[in-house]
Protein backbone atom coordinates (compact mmCIF):
# COMPACT_ATOMS: atom_id res chain seq x y z
CA UNK A 1 0.00 0.00 0.00
CA UNK A 2 1.30 3.49 -0.73
CA UNK A 3 1.79 5.98 1.94
CA UNK A 4 -1.11 8.67 0.27
CA UNK A 5 -3.06 5.11 0.71
CA UNK A 6 -2.52 4.79 4.19
CA UNK A 7 -2.65 8.47 5.24
CA UNK A 8 -5.81 8.52 3.64
CA UNK A 9 -7.43 6.09 6.45
CA UNK A 10 -10.03 3.95 6.21
CA UNK A 11 -12.18 3.87 3.11
CA UNK A 12 -15.66 4.50 4.01
CA UNK A 13 -17.89 1.22 3.12
CA UNK A 14 -14.74 -1.01 3.52
CA UNK A 15 -13.11 -2.93 5.61
CA UNK A 16 -13.64 -0.80 8.76
CA UNK A 17 -17.14 -0.58 8.20
CA UNK A 18 -17.67 -4.58 7.96
CA UNK A 19 -15.50 -5.01 10.77
CA UNK A 20 -17.71 -2.42 12.51
CA UNK A 21 -20.65 -4.06 11.25
CA UNK A 22 -20.07 -7.41 12.42
CA UNK A 23 -18.58 -6.23 15.75
CA UNK A 24 -21.86 -4.00 16.35
CA UNK A 25 -24.21 -7.04 15.53
CA UNK A 26 -21.68 -9.68 17.44
CA UNK A 27 -22.85 -7.02 20.44
CA UNK A 28 -26.34 -6.72 19.79
CA UNK A 29 -27.05 -10.68 19.30
CA UNK A 30 -24.91 -11.54 22.69
CA UNK A 31 -26.84 -8.58 24.45
CA UNK A 32 -30.30 -10.52 23.37
CA UNK A 33 -28.68 -13.63 24.42
CA UNK A 34 -26.95 -13.36 27.47
CA UNK A 35 -26.88 -10.93 30.70
CA UNK A 36 -24.86 -7.51 29.92
CA UNK A 37 -22.44 -8.53 32.54
CA UNK A 38 -21.54 -11.66 31.06
CA UNK A 39 -20.64 -10.08 27.95
CA UNK A 40 -17.08 -9.33 27.47
CA UNK A 41 -14.51 -8.51 24.17
CA UNK A 42 -13.39 -11.81 23.54
CA UNK A 43 -16.89 -12.51 23.27
CA UNK A 44 -17.65 -9.79 21.14
CA UNK A 45 -14.70 -10.81 19.08
CA UNK A 46 -15.17 -14.55 18.83
CA UNK A 47 -18.78 -13.91 17.53
CA UNK A 48 -17.71 -11.25 14.84
CA UNK A 49 -15.13 -13.12 13.77
CA UNK A 50 -12.11 -11.17 14.28
CA UNK A 51 -9.51 -10.46 17.09
CA UNK A 52 -9.51 -9.30 20.85
CA UNK A 53 -7.22 -6.57 19.42
CA UNK A 54 -9.16 -5.58 16.86
CA UNK A 55 -11.51 -4.54 18.95
CA UNK A 56 -9.35 -2.94 21.97
CA UNK A 57 -7.76 -0.64 18.79
CA UNK A 58 -10.64 0.80 17.70
CA UNK A 59 -13.19 1.11 20.91
CA UNK A 60 -10.63 0.89 23.98
CA UNK A 61 -13.00 -0.88 26.14
CA UNK A 62 -15.92 -2.44 26.72
CA UNK A 63 -17.83 0.55 27.84
CA UNK A 64 -16.99 2.68 24.56
CA UNK A 65 -18.11 -0.72 22.01
CA UNK A 66 -21.63 -0.47 23.83
CA UNK A 67 -22.09 2.95 23.53
CA UNK A 68 -21.00 2.98 19.95
CA UNK A 69 -23.65 0.01 19.33
CA UNK A 70 -26.36 2.17 21.36
CA UNK A 71 -25.81 5.30 19.43
CA UNK A 72 -26.14 3.21 16.00
CA UNK A 73 -29.28 1.91 16.98
CA UNK A 74 -30.56 5.34 18.30
CA UNK A 75 -30.19 6.82 15.05
CA UNK A 76 -33.58 7.47 13.62
CA UNK A 77 -34.59 5.26 10.76
CA UNK A 78 -37.25 7.73 8.97
CA UNK A 79 -38.11 11.29 9.09
CA UNK A 80 -40.57 12.55 12.02
CA UNK A 81 -44.44 12.05 11.13
CA UNK A 82 -46.28 14.66 9.34
CA UNK A 83 -49.47 15.55 10.87
CA UNK A 84 -50.12 18.97 8.89
CA UNK A 85 -48.99 21.42 11.67
CA UNK A 86 -45.82 21.84 13.51
CA UNK A 87 -47.19 21.01 16.94
CA UNK A 88 -48.96 17.96 15.51
CA UNK A 89 -45.44 17.24 13.88
CA UNK A 90 -43.64 18.02 16.95
CA UNK A 91 -46.25 15.74 19.39
CA UNK A 92 -46.03 12.47 17.46
CA UNK A 93 -42.28 12.96 17.20
CA UNK A 94 -42.12 13.21 21.22
CA UNK A 95 -44.35 11.10 22.10
CA UNK A 96 -42.80 8.33 19.86
CA UNK A 97 -39.42 9.60 21.38
CA UNK A 98 -40.67 8.98 25.10
CA UNK A 99 -42.07 5.88 24.44
CA UNK A 100 -38.90 4.36 22.51
CA UNK A 101 -36.61 5.65 25.19
CA UNK A 102 -38.48 4.49 27.99
CA UNK A 103 -38.67 0.94 27.07
CA UNK A 104 -36.46 -1.60 28.67
CA UNK A 105 -34.23 -1.26 25.70
CA UNK A 106 -34.08 2.18 25.27
CA UNK A 107 -33.01 2.46 28.98
CA UNK A 108 -30.24 0.13 27.64
CA UNK A 109 -29.10 2.39 25.36
CA UNK A 110 -29.35 5.43 27.12
CA UNK A 111 -27.05 3.98 30.05
CA UNK A 112 -24.36 2.45 27.52
CA UNK A 113 -24.07 5.91 25.96
CA UNK A 114 -23.79 7.63 29.05
CA UNK A 115 -21.10 5.06 30.47
CA UNK A 116 -18.69 5.82 27.91
CA UNK A 117 -15.48 7.93 28.75
CA UNK A 118 -15.82 9.98 25.44
CA UNK A 119 -18.25 12.48 24.35
CA UNK A 120 -18.43 11.20 21.02
CA UNK A 121 -22.15 9.28 22.23
CA UNK A 122 -24.04 11.75 24.04
CA UNK A 123 -22.87 14.11 20.80
CA UNK A 124 -24.20 12.01 18.49
CA UNK A 125 -27.51 11.14 20.15
CA UNK A 126 -28.18 14.71 20.54
CA UNK A 127 -27.37 15.75 17.09
CA UNK A 128 -29.58 12.87 15.66
CA UNK A 129 -32.90 14.81 17.60
CA UNK A 130 -31.18 18.34 16.69
CA UNK A 131 -31.73 16.88 12.75
CA UNK A 132 -35.45 15.31 13.73
CA UNK A 133 -36.37 18.35 15.13
CA UNK A 134 -35.01 20.39 12.50
CA UNK A 135 -36.72 18.68 10.00
CA UNK A 136 -40.14 19.58 11.99
CA UNK A 137 -39.16 23.29 12.40
CA UNK A 138 -38.37 23.52 8.40
CA UNK A 139 -41.59 22.22 7.26
CA UNK A 140 -43.67 24.27 10.03
CA UNK A 141 -41.55 27.26 8.60
CA UNK A 142 -42.79 26.22 4.97
CA UNK A 143 -46.39 26.15 6.46
CA UNK A 144 -45.60 29.73 7.82
CA UNK A 145 -46.20 28.36 11.40
CA UNK A 146 -44.36 29.75 14.05
CA UNK A 147 -41.96 27.05 15.79
CA UNK A 148 -39.70 26.88 18.98
CA UNK A 149 -36.21 27.23 18.12
CA UNK A 150 -34.17 24.14 18.61
CA UNK A 151 -32.64 24.28 21.47
CA UNK A 152 -35.91 25.35 23.21
CA UNK A 153 -37.32 22.19 22.15
CA UNK A 154 -34.40 20.03 23.57
CA UNK A 155 -34.52 22.28 26.76
CA UNK A 156 -38.24 21.78 27.47
CA UNK A 157 -39.31 18.44 26.06
CA UNK A 158 -36.49 16.43 25.27
CA UNK A 159 -34.32 17.12 28.43
CA UNK A 160 -37.76 16.29 30.99
CA UNK A 161 -38.53 13.13 28.60
CA UNK A 162 -34.97 11.83 29.58
CA UNK A 163 -34.51 12.79 33.01
CA UNK A 164 -37.71 11.28 33.84
CA UNK A 165 -36.36 8.14 31.62
CA UNK A 166 -32.73 8.13 33.90
CA UNK A 167 -34.30 8.13 36.81
CA UNK A 168 -37.37 5.60 36.51
CA UNK A 169 -40.29 7.62 36.25
CA UNK A 170 -41.53 7.65 32.64
CA UNK A 171 -43.57 11.27 31.32
CA UNK A 172 -47.04 9.69 30.29
CA UNK A 173 -48.56 10.97 27.00
CA UNK A 174 -50.48 13.56 28.16
CA UNK A 175 -47.35 14.52 30.15
CA UNK A 176 -45.30 15.35 27.13
CA UNK A 177 -48.26 16.73 25.11
CA UNK A 178 -47.87 19.41 28.04
CA UNK A 179 -44.30 19.72 27.99
CA UNK A 180 -44.85 20.47 23.82
CA UNK A 181 -47.27 23.05 24.89
CA UNK A 182 -44.55 24.21 27.09
CA UNK A 183 -42.17 24.60 24.52
CA UNK A 184 -44.78 26.76 21.55
CA UNK A 185 -45.21 29.30 24.97
CA UNK A 186 -42.09 30.02 25.63
CA UNK A 187 -41.47 30.41 21.71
Amino acid sequence: MAMAEREAGPRPGGRSARVQASVHRAARDLLARMDRAAVTIPLIAAEAGVTPSTIYRRWGELNELLADVAVERLRPDMVPVETGSGRGDLLAWAEQYAEEMSSGIGREMIRDVLAAEGETGPRRCCSYARQQIAVIAERAAARGEAFPDIDTVLDRVIAPILFRILFDEALATERVGGLVENAFTAA
